[in-house]
């Protein structure tokens, strides 16, 4: 928002009397030019986020006897990207679809903008959405399909030429313009759709594993288009995705679930470094967090100790009974990744600059900075000591 008051709350945000009362307020409030201009600005951004957020209560959605999803709560804030991860079953593209109207809920609570759309049709709801699909007219040009859903709106032609123009600038897709679906790459159709979204101006864009279908190279040129736009044109984004890597990588904040309900949720640096349960901990990172049974060698009964195959070092074996086996040696090029199988048959990660001296069949010791180690309840899976959640 920007001028010396808020503009007027749209006639469709639908809130309540008191919530309208008070805009009103505050906008003859800051009409007051003797109001010093950092609180004008306090109260301008407080009403920006708002109207822009997007708030989950306490979501359910039952099919017959099963809970798809659980209890589910979080918030996204005006301009984030917010990525939903899990593995596949999780409750996350169902959590998605909730949101969007495509599913209608068990119990529970969707805010869109400051208004209850938790009834209402996804026409009303003022999304863009972007499918693993595409989801494009095959018979119809790239910009008529950019524009498709301009022209069902009754959009007038001058604007709807104006805006596609504009982003098939911004998308990169001003050659490709005339030609069909068919005769475009996977990553141009996948601009395709994103542009579709982008034209339409909703607040909030909602995209559902949109790069799955994609080769590696192009999901990453691809996450970082996104990624990019996203950002530059402020939008409100909710990603649905099982790539961990998509998700480290895009996410302002990152919701993982797991059977329906939220294992964690924070920044990815949050997730990476304070894991809150065991599956947080295998989950994100790439080999994942190793989960060492402690209890056996001297530590406390029922604690399971982690530690990243980063804060592991490979050591001479020592023949006291504490080795492992090398099973598996990974070169990577600036690192390698050393699998070992461990006494109790565990599987132990161990990352090595450059290249590793080990041989697969040969006994390696391993060691850690165990102030780098985490711990967790071995009966609940939950971390012992603080974490973000």
């Amino acid at each position: 928002m920007s001028g010396s008051s808020p503009p007027l709350m749209p006639a469709h945000a639908g809130a309540d009397n008191h919530v309208q009362l008070l805009y009103e307020a505050d906008s003859r409030f800051l009409r007051d030019q003797r109001i010093e201009k950092p609180l004008r600005k306090a109260i301008r951004r407080g009403w920006e986020r708002f109207l822009s957020r997007i708030a989950v209560e306490h979501l359910v959605k039952e099919f017959g006897d099963q809970a798809a999803v659980n209890d589910v709560s979080f918030s996204v804030e005006r301009g984030a990207l917010c990525v939903l991860l899990g593995p596949s079953g999780c409750g996350k593209s169902t959590t998605l679809r909730l949101v969007a109207g495509l599913e209608e809920p068990t119990s529970g609570r969707i805010e869109i903008e400051g208004r209850d759309v938790t009834r209402l049709p996804s026409k009303d709801r003022r999304i863009a959405m972007v499918f693993q699909s595409y989801a494009l007219f095959p018979h119809l040009s790239v910009a008529q399909n950019i524009v498709f859903g301009l022209e069902v709106r009754r959009v007038p032609r001058a604007e709807r030429e104006t805006r596609m123009r504009k982003v098939a600038t911004l998308t990169g897709l001003s050659p490709y313009l005339s030609r069909k679906p068919g005769e475009l790459s996977g990553g141009q159709r996948q601009r395709v759709a994103l542009a579709r979204a982008i034209i339409s101006e909703q607040p909030v864009c909602l995209m559902d594993e949109p790069l799955s279908n994609l080769d590696a190279k192009l999901r990453h040129e691809m996450r970082v288009e996104i990624r990019a736009l996203q950002q530059r044109l402020g939008m409100t984004m909710i990603y649905v995705t099982h790539d961990q890597i998509e998700a480290m990588t895009m996410a302002d904040r990152v919701i993982l679930m797991n059977e329906g309900v939220i294992e964690q949720a924070g920044s990815p640096a949050e997730l990476y470094e304070c894991p809150a349960t065991m599956f947080a901990a295998r989950f994100i990172g790439a080999p994942p967090m190793n989960l060492i049974e402690t209890g056996g060698a001297g530590g406390p009964d029922g604690v399971v100790t982690g530690v990243r195959a980063e804060d592991m070092r490979l050591v001479p074996a020592s023949g006291n009974g504490t080795d492992a086996q090398v099973a598996s040696v990974e070169y990577l090029g600036a690192d390698t990744i050393v699998g070992l199988t461990g006494q109790a048959g565990e599987a132990i990660a161990v990352r090595v600059a450059g290249r590793a001296e080990a041989r697969i069949g040969e006994r390696a010791g391993f060691i850690w900075d165990r102030r780098r180690e985490h711990r967790f309840d071995r009966a609940s899976g939950r971390r012992i000591g603080a974490a973000s959640a």
